[in-house]
């Protein structure tokens, strides 16, 4: 697994244009430098998404990047017979954009508010290529992206539904912790049942039952119909792992 990358942590002086972003410790451009990170931002613009608008379609061309500086974003395709696969959901601090082909492979879609810094494609590149630490910091996340699609593999092709909804609950709950630093047990959900089933391969039926039997047997609470806690963390891993009967 690769090392997480050196981040900047001097402090932003008045008036710079990244100035007040939440995401500086854990975006791509937190590698930069003062001076680097305002001749970067120079080179791009704000964008802000409404709830259920989507960013591109599957399909548009790729000629832009992203970074996720609110909310969050889910990432689905359109099956020949017309079912949708969610393929992933995006956070602050997520890049997004770069493609193989000269078009974008999925559709993007806000589930709440969000707000996302863009630049130009073809600029984005220059400046990475003029800056070693952004070029490593792209293959990292690139590695990581490879690492979770192979995991997504696994939880679709071998696993229950009962270890894939406890996965999934575990998977942010890693996340909310890299982004805190901190030991968490609260999940929030901006995601719908729908998009939990669709992510998961599995109903939204079978999604409310596991949760259903999950809260029975006090691994978790639903604190908020978008918010759950974990009450068990240990009794979530082992099922999540399949060391387990639920």
């Amino acid at each position: 697994m690769l090392a997480p990358a050196l981040r900047h942590d001097e402090p932003l002086p008045t008036g710079h244009p990244c100035l007040g972003c939440a995401v500086r410790r854990t975006a791509v451009c937190g590698v930069l430098g003062c001076d680097e990170l305002a001749q970067m931002r120079r080179l791009g613009w704000t964008l802000q998404l409404r709830t259920g608008q989507p960013l591109f379609h599957e399909g548009d061309a790729a000629n832009r990047v992203f970074t996720l500086t609110r909310g969050s974003l889910k990432l689905y395709r359109l099956l020949p017979d017309g079912r949708r696969q969610v393929t992933g959901f995006m956070f602050p601090g997520d890049f997004l954009g770069i493609a193989v082909d000269e078009e974008h492979a999925f559709t993007v879609e806000a589930l709440e508010d969000s707000q996302l810094c863009w630049f130009p494609r073809g600029r984005f590149g220059e400046f990475t290529e003029d800056h070693p630490g952004m070029e490593r910091e792209l293959y990292r996340m690139a590695a990581h992206e490879l690492a979770a699609a192979q995991a997504q593999m696994v939880l679709l092709g071998r696993k229950s539904a009962g270890e894939r909804l406890a996965s999934f609950f575990l998977a942010l709950l890693g996340r909310a912790e890299r982004e805190t630093g901190s030991e968490e047990r609260f999940i929030e959900l901006p995601m719908g049942r729908a998009d939990i089933a669709d992510y998961l391969g599995l109903t939204k039926e079978t999604v409310s039952r596991v949760l259903a039997v999950l809260k029975n047997q006090r691994l978790v609470r639903l604190a908020a119909l978008d918010r759950i806690e974990v009450l068990d963390r240990d009794g979530l891993t082992a099922l999540a792992e399949g060391m387990t009967e639920h």
